[in-house]
């Protein structure tokens, strides 16, 4: 579920509220996008995938939310974590690309 839009790092591209399919943001009077409908948010991970500065966390939980601080996540670069996980961003290597992954096609027969 989405739990935090840094304020800090956004840069109010709005691309989180354009991507999401359940329209769980409201754009902010200060540029900064708003979580309006939490319980919305299916946990697809679009808009941190799509956030170009990351400043979104969506948490694995879909059921409820976590109660995780800015502070907290700051910390343990979990900011943008899943968008670094799988590659994009500038600088990124996609995760297809990743040793361990050619191994288990190898090893799948592809």
């Amino acid at each position: 579920m989405i739990e935090i839009v840094s304020a800090e790092r956004c840069i109010g591209c709005n691309q989180c509220v354009s991507v999401c399919p359940t329209n769980v943001f409201d754009k902010g009077e200060a540029g900064v996008p708003v979580i309006a409908r939490q319980s919305d948010c299916q946990t697809c991970f679009m808009c941190e995938l799509y956030c170009p500065v990351d400043a979104l966390y969506v948490a694995p939980d879909a059921e409820a939310a976590t109660g995780v601080t800015e502070e907290q996540l700051s910390s343990g670069e979990l900011l943008g974590g899943y968008r670094a996980k799988v590659g994009w961003g500038k600088g990124r290597q996609p995760v297809a690309s990743h040793s361990f992954m050619i191994d288990l096609s190898r090893r799948a027969g592809f």
